[in-house]
């Protein structure tokens, strides 16, 4: 009889306690792939930033505003392709006050040039160019919002105070993961043109697309550095780091949530070893005989963590059985549709669940360990005569 049929019988002598080991670690494992595919879906857009695009910011902080004229001095820096500012809007559904989604004013006419993931028909796309008022909405939001192109929408402004009308020109989608569907654009323009005097003529922050990707670097202390002898000084950076300055808004949020997912794993931990010393007690008479036979110590050893591995294994798939359409079937789309401007695309990748796998044989064999020393320890006369 094989080391490895023996610890796959010896895991089912008491199938009671193997199945609930084998919940209890499946459960574990759920909650530890819910939480890493909930940090997975908030890094997205650092993850899957553009590697071409720089961010140009006020270098007091994000919410201060740049002067337009900025604009048109990076477009003639050389290296730069093309160059789009955006606003944050901030409007909200006044049906619907309690839903967020992201709302900007964008330069119509580079837009989607510098964002050029963003899908939308042609006919579409004329129509929102040539409408003031026209807005262009991702297709997560308008299935959400069940708005549909030709219709008119008004949004209450939060940093832009009253109501706002709209005409919803062209419904987009995202061809890369570096851009979300929840998002509503609409002209500049007629941002600019509504707010006060004393207000006009800034904008938020300006993204520029760059023709060597190598030239990153220099083309942003070269930026900087034009605009160091101006009143208003500017900080650049990657599309990536920019991102990553808005996940560090709630950065305590995700940290701990990473520290949890290590505490789901420290539990998984302790309850296989807590089931292990249960089994290598109760089958002292086992592995004294065995011994008594001849098996050496490190076969008994080898015996107990492989039992480890078969309940770590069958309960870490089980867990994967249950998380995997879950997630990606069922509360997934439900996420997406209802929360899509916080997590746009929340879906469990592969290599997470590869990981937790790797991380349920890999800690059963530290669960394991220490049963399987005792049981490789035993003294053969004393258990055998305990026994009698």
């Amino acid at each position: 009889m094989s080391l490895l049929f023996l610890s796959l019988k010896n895991v089912w002598q008491n199938r009671l306690r193997a199945v609930l080991t084998m919940l209890g670690i499946a459960i574990t494992l759920l909650a530890f792939v819910l939480l890493r595919t909930v940090l997975t879906a908030w890094n997205v857009a650092a993850d899957y930033a553009a590697k071409d695009r720089l961010g140009i910011r006020n270098k007091v902080a994000f919410i201060v505003p740049l002067p337009k004229r900025y604009i048109q001095t990076i477009r003639e820096i050389p290296g730069i392709k093309e160059a789009t500012y955006l606003n944050w809007f901030g409007g909200k559904d006044p049906k619907a006050e309690q839903d967020f989604f992201a709302s900007m004013a964008v330069d119509t006419q580079s837009f989607l040039s510098v964002y050029d993931e963003i899908s939308v028909p042609s006919d579409q796309k004329e129509a929102w160019l040539h409408d003031r008022k026209g807005a262009l909405v991702g297709a997560q939001l308008a299935k959400k919002k069940h708005w549909k192109v030709g219709d008119r929408v008004t949004l209450t402004g939060t940093i832009f105070q009253g109501d706002w009308q709209f005409q919803i020109d062209g419904i987009y989608s995202a061809t890369r993961k570096s851009m979300d569907s929840s998002t509503f654009f609409f002209h500049w323009d007629y941002l600019n043109e509504s707010v006060e005097e004393r207000n006009r003529d800034q904008i938020g922050w300006i993204m520029a697309r760059i023709d060597d990707q190598g030239k990153r670097s220099d083309l942003s202390q070269t930026i900087d550095r034009i605009f160091d002898e101006k009143e208003i000084q500017t900080v650049t950076m990657s599309e990536r780091e920019l991102n990553l300055s808005f996940i560090g808004m709630v950065s305590a949020i995700l940290k701990a949530l990473d520290l949890v997912s290590m505490v789901i794993l420290v539990i998984v931990t302790l309850i296989l070893g807590n089931t292990m010393a249960m089994n290598s007690r109760e089958k002292t008479k086992e592995y004294a005989t065995l011994r008594a036979i001849g098996f050496l110590p490190k076969h008994i050893a080898s015996s107990v963590l492989f039992e480890s591995i078969f309940i770590g294994f069958f309960g870490g798939v089980l867990g994967i059985s249950i998380a995997y359409p879950l997630i990606n079937f069922g509360m997934g789309k439900v996420i997406e549709e209802n929360l899509g401007g916080f997590f746009p695309y929340f879906h469990t990748e592969t290599w997470t669940i590869v990981l937790a796998i790797f991380l349920s044989i890999g800690l059963s064999i530290c669960a394991g360990i220490l049963p399987a020393y005792r049981a490789s320890r035993l003294n053969v006369i004393e258990a055998l005569r305990k026994i009698a």
